[in-house]
């Protein structure tokens, strides 16, 4: 498993940034950037994901196997204790690992993910994730980033370049596509559109064990975590501190100063 790393290695204090279902560890640069002074940042590419390997099995593409991963790499920072933020699936790992006696987790950010996930919503997901799709040019496919990503909302020319950039790759024959293992699909319909009801209820379990400070940040948009789940978060478990970000569906890509300015006041606070 590949990852990027800021600031000083020896800072005690680790902030670790796990990306979305699709997406990859290059989408932290400006929150890292940002934060490196303070902490020791960690991102990852899970695994099947950007610059890290794909599995031979590919339905070991579920969270056992990513919080697994994770684990072994905290092992390899010797971190002792750590911050988290985690955009969507990054969130779903990071629910599993706090929800343990004794982990490592000291506050959590949880970027527009929680244990009550729309299944409509998912579906929609699903019906994208495993097209095999090429591009002649890059033009092109970043075009097809944007569509499919418009819920991340309003972006610069050069930030949607980036976006597109850090999940396209070019093949030998000059064509681009996605970087990331198509074959994670099948497993990630698998774990959350079959026995919907039982999955909740343990995804819920998860989270009410929680205990450590958490933020959850919303896209006010968002169809993945509903206004009721949301409402029901801070309510239930860590009670998490709530911030609803305008204009902004599934999930909002803390890349621009006022995102990163929330996630940080609360790491900080």
């Amino acid at each position: 498993m590949a990852y990027k790393e800021w600031g000083d290695s020896e800072n005690p204090n680790v902030l670790l940034c796990v990306h979305g279902l699709t997406r990859v560890s290059d989408d932290f640069d400006a929150l890292a950037q940002e934060l490196s002074p303070i902490y020791r940042v960690v991102c990852p590419d899970v695994v099947g994901r950007g610059r890290s390997s794909w599995l031979s099995y590919p339905k070991h593409y579920v969270i056992p196997q990513y919080l697994s991963d994770i684990v072994t790499l905290l092992a390899r920072l010797n971190a002792k204790t750590l911050d988290w933020v985690g955009t969507s699936m990054g969130g779903l790992i990071a629910m599993e690992l706090a929800m343990l006696p004794g982990n490592p987790i000291r506050k959590l950010v949880l970027n527009d993910i929680g244990p009550g996930l729309n299944i409509d919503a998912l579906s929609g997901i699903c019906d994208y994730i495993g097209q095999e799709l090429r591009f002649p040019t890059f033009e092109d496919a970043e075009k097809y980033i944007r569509s499919i990503s418009a819920s991340f909302g309003p972006h610069t020319d050069e930030e949607w370049r980036k976006l597109a950039s850090d999940v396209l790759r070019q093949e030998d024959d000059g064509q681009w596509t996605r970087h990331y293992d198509l074959s994670l699909s099948p497993a990630f319909k698998k774990a959350y559109l079959e026995n919907v009801q039982e999955n909740e209820a343990l995804l819920w379990a998860a989270y009410d064990a929680i205990t450590c400070p958490t933020l959850l940040l919303r896209g006010a948009n968002s169809g993945l975590i509903l206004p009721h789940v949301a409402q029901a978060m801070t309510q239930r478990g860590p009670k998490a501190k709530l911030v609803e970000l305008p204009g902004i569906g599934h999930a909002p890509m803390l890349m621009q100063p006022d995102q990163i300015a929330i996630v940080k006041d609360f790491l900080l606070g």
